[in-house]
């Protein structure tokens, strides 16, 4: 019996890319102020933590519903799912 995957464009998918692309805004303001504020112990923990976050969430998304990223930065399944769309960013 064949595995029922959900499909781009359901209602989860939508809820984890707004959760990374929140975090993604997150990381990068906090990388911008590290750059000049690099002995902030609070914000480096938030920054770790975040980062943490991204990776578990990215990790259920791409579970769900396939690679984010191509040229290595992102498993696949049988057969390759790269070639599919809808891609993240043109949802």
């Amino acid at each position: 019996m064949e595995e029922v995957r959900p499909k781009p464009g359901d209602h989860r998918y939508y809820e984890l890319l707004e959760q990374l692309q929140a975090i993604d805004f997150v990381l990068l303001e906090l990388n911008l102020f590290l750059n000049t504020h690099p002995n902030d112990l609070k914000s480096i923990e938030q920054y770790n933590k975040l980062a943490q976050e991204r990776m578990i969430l990215a990790r259920q998304f791409q579970d769900l519903y396939g690679p984010l990223m191509n040229f290595g930065h992102s498993y696949t399944r049988y057969p390759f799912q790269w070639s599919e769309t809808p891609w993240p960013w043109q949802v």
